[in-house]
């Protein structure tokens, strides 16, 4: 008879910090409310994580702590991109250490780890039924056709598995190391003694681009294995390089990336004649389990076994696996819900579960961690890790700013990690996987990411640095800002610009991507009293005016002669990014009223966005709420005094796109924004406005919310009358006094407070509809800030 396992120190300590977080949650002292429905007390156990699963989503089941370096998960033959997982599959290829959310191109996966009974083939796949199957934040287990029971769980830096095997004499575990998804090589699989094996992987080249990394790990067992060794595989392989050659101005596929122009060349690699896949064979006819612990790190396989030491030195599954579900009960619970439909908590939670999972700890226990410049460096002084995993033409439209409103400790790390890249290159990471930079996408988004998260109270780490990087990489010509010349020169990227260097293309699109990366500079240069670089962004934040054209009412590509590109039309994705200038246009978030008065008033911006507004898809080529260049659109009513249009609007994409099933998410996760976006939405609000606090108002999703703030203050959001069919908003009160504004007030996200809405079935169309009633607007400096009084349209 086994004996009880007391819990390791590591492991108590754990178990009790989680506890402490959860109680200090539940003691924070809330503003005096009316009596509401009660809130969720274990957020954890409302998320469903196969959620994103199918639909294009690419989210992944698997074990995972928030801001995790492990994220052990199933993999499938489909093998979606960076979730590796689709719902559709009935077979199952190996359970790897590594993912990322719904990337557009193939990542992570890396270390796939299989139980097989029988002889050893690395290229074996099993199959499961879902019947069979269940996940939880922090836990996944699976009954696998081939009689193993497969049940995983992880710490920050380390996975558990418990592996139930039938009675045979040929139990195997097949290390699948020349299966990550951007390739594998220089793959080494090395047993220790008969109850270790350590190895490594090098993998990267990101939507076919030069980055590379290594990952190192070192898995012990609770028994001695009989044999382990390894099997020659084909040499493993390199995605070519990115880099096409294509014209700036050539569309692409939406939702797949692809690298126009060249790159910069990758670090030599190490290779090897044949690449390695491992196996180890235990004889489990008299004991059928098996436990296994691994360490990961991307610096050594000796900081691998450290991770796993320092995290999980103890061998009890279970206490691990509940301090995971209690590490997420404490995230998750820094927003807490009361009322609403048990699936639509589901939905909320499981997409606040997805938008706290990137970016991801690189560093190991120690603090050490590889740098862009591919040298190991050490975790800053006062910072607890550093971060990697950027996805930045998508998460500063809505993720940084929630992860910073959540957990401003994790943002402040992985700001100043960011201002730790640039020092060691001389750039910030733009789309990087681990310590590389890919240069996927466009624009200059780390300047949004880093005011946001100043701006939503993530302030702990070095903003006077940041700020002089972010005004140096705006200023100089450098590999983030390709085309920076034309910029000075015309006040725009022409269509018939050379770019050379690093994926400039969508030359229309870019423009507008360095505007609102301008805005974001002037933000945060504001908030650090630097008004001359505050003015000069703010100013130069204006350039969407030299695209816009009045003759057609669109934003337009324009060559270098000053002439509109000929051959326009508002449906075509050329000169724009993943879009055309139907969901472009409106891309003017911090100047709508600006948009507007170039349009010839709010009507014409109204009419604009009906017309966007009726397909949520990319009908028409018009919006598509499945991807980031539409995010912004549906709040734009909020500017132009039509806010119910907003709160209607909204509640649409929410019934239409969002549901409790594995295809209740439309298009790539992107590591958590498209997931941000609903959480934003179902509070009542949006932060449409880079590099600041503004939130644009629509209406709650339930009837109470509770939000635990950066400051340790509360903001409470009360929605009495909340339905699905009810999204219309009669009046608002804040703390108490009547509130008739579209946006929140200034003080929600610092103070604290209370936010009531009363809703109704039926549009109250003069709710905040007054000319100084929408959300502020941020014109260059000299022009008028307040909206002027216009005609509404109804």
């Amino acid at each position: 008879m086994e004996r009880p396992v007391r819990p390791h120190l590591a492991v108590r300590r754990l178990l009790a910090l989680c506890a402490a977080s959860v109680l200090t949650l539940a003691a924070a002292p809330l503003p005096t409310v009316s009596a509401g429905p009660e809130l969720v007390s274990s957020p954890a156990e409302l998320v469903n994580p196969f959620i994103g699963t199918a639909n294009s989503a690419n989210d992944f089941p698997g074990a995972d702590l928030p801001f995790g370096m492990v994220q052990w998960s199933p993999d499938t033959p489909s093998r979606p991109h960076g979730g590796g997982y689709a719902y559709g599959d009935s077979t199952i290829t190996g359970f790897s250490l590594t993912h990322l959310s719904g990337p557009g191109c193939r990542a992570a996966g890396d270390i796939p780890v299989l139980p097989t009974v029988g002889a050893v083939d690395t290229g074996a796949a099993v199959g499961f039924s879902h019947a069979d199957e269940s996940a939880s934040p922090g836990s996944y287990k699976v009954a696998l056709d081939n009689g193993v029971t497969t049940e995983l769980t992880a710490t920050q830096r380390s996975g558990m598995a418990r592996f139930t095997f039938p009675a045979t004499d040929r139990a195997n575990l097949l290390f699948k190391l020349a299966d990550s998804q951007g390739g594998a090589w220089d793959t080494r699989f090395t047993p220790v003694g008969d109850r270790e094996v350590s190895g490594q992987v090098t993998s990267g080249r990101f939507c076919g681009a030069s980055n590379q990394y290594t990952v190192y790990f070192d898995m012990v067992f609770d028994r001695p294995f009989e044999t382990g060794g390894t099997r020659a595989v084909a040499p493993g392989t390199q995605p070519a390089r990115g880099g096409t050659g294509d014209r700036p101005d050539a569309p692409e596929t939406q939702h797949r990336p692809t690298l126009h122009g060249t790159l910069p060349p990758s670090r030599p690699l190490p290779r090897r004649s044949a690449e390695q896949d491992g196996y180890v064979t235990f004889d489990t006819t008299q004991s059928q389990e098996v436990r296994a612990k691994v360490g990961l790190s991307y610096v050594s396989t000796a900081n691998a076994v450290l991770n796993r030491a320092a995290e999980n030195p103890g061998w009890d599954f279970g206490e691990v696996r509940r301090a995971a579900r209690q590490a997420w009960d404490a995230e998750l619970g820094r927003i807490r819900i009361g009322g609403g439909t048990p699936a639509r908590r589901t939905v909320f939670y499981t997409a606040l579960y997805h938008a706290l999972l990137h970016p991801n700890v690189i560093s190991d226990s120690n603090g050490q961690y590889p740098g862009f410049d591919a040298a190991v460096h050490t975790v800053d002084p006062g910072h607890r890790a550093a971060y990697a995993n950027y996805s930045g033409w998508d998460i500063y439209r809505s993720q940084a700013q929630l992860e910073a409103l959540v957990d401003p400790e994790t943002a402040a790390d992985t700001a100043q990690s960011m201002v730790d890249d640039y020092r060691q290159t001389g750039q910030f990471p733009k789309w990087s996987e681990n310590n590389g930079e890919s240069y996927v996408m466009v624009g200059d988004p780390a300047d949004e990411i880093l005011a946001d998260y100043h701006a939503f109270g993530a302030t702990g780490f070095d903003s006077t640095a940041a700020l002089a990087g972010m005004v140096a990489e705006a200023t100089t010509a450098n590999n983030n800002r390709p085309g920076l010349d034309y910029l000075d020169r015309l006040g725009y990227l022409p269509t018939d610009g050379s770019y050379g260097c690093c994926n400039s293309y969508g030359p229309a699109a870019t423009t507008l991507e360095y505007d609102s990366a301008d805005f974001a500079v002037s933000s945060l240069a504001g908030s650090l009293g630097d008004t001359a670089h505050q003015q000069f962004f703010a100013r130069r934040a204006q350039d969407w005016q030299n695209l816009f054209n009045p003759a057609s009412g669109f934003v337009q590509p324009r060559d270098a002669d000053g002439g509109w590109t000929p051959g326009f039309s508002p449906t075509s994705g050329r000169n724009f990014v993943e879009g055309d200038s139907w969901e472009y246009t409106p891309m003017v978030p911090f100047n709508l009223h600006g948009l507007s008065a170039a349009m010839g008033g709010d009507p014409a911006l109204a009419s604009l966005l009906d017309t966007d507004l009726t397909s949520f898809t990319g009908g028409g080529g018009h919006t598509d709420l499945g991807n980031e260049p539409s995010l912004d659109i549906p709040w734009e009513y909020d500017y132009i005094g039509l806010p119910y249009r907003t709160q209607r609007t909204v509640r649409d994409v929410q019934d239409q796109i969002w549901a409790d099933s594995p295809s209740g998410l439309a298009g790539n996760d992107d590591l958590g924004e498209m997931s941000s976006w609903y959480v934003w939405s179902a509070l009542g609000m949006y932060p449409q406005t880079p590099g600041t606090a503004d939130l644009a108002l629509g209406s709650p999703l339930f009837p109470h919310a509770v939000v635990a703030l950066p400051s340790g203050d509360t903001l409470v959001i009360n929605g009495r009358g909340a339905a699905d069919n009810a999204p219309y908003v009669q009046s608002a009160k804040w703390n108490g006094a009547d509130w008739n504004n579209a946006y929140a007030p200034t003080d929600a996200l610092r103070g604290g407070g209370t936010l009531d809405f009363e809703l109704s079935t039926a549009p109250h169309p003069d709710w905040a509809s007054g000319p100084t009633s929408a959300p502020p607007s941020y014109p260059g400096p000299g022009s008028p800030r307040s909206r002027s009084a216009q005609p509404r349209r109804r």
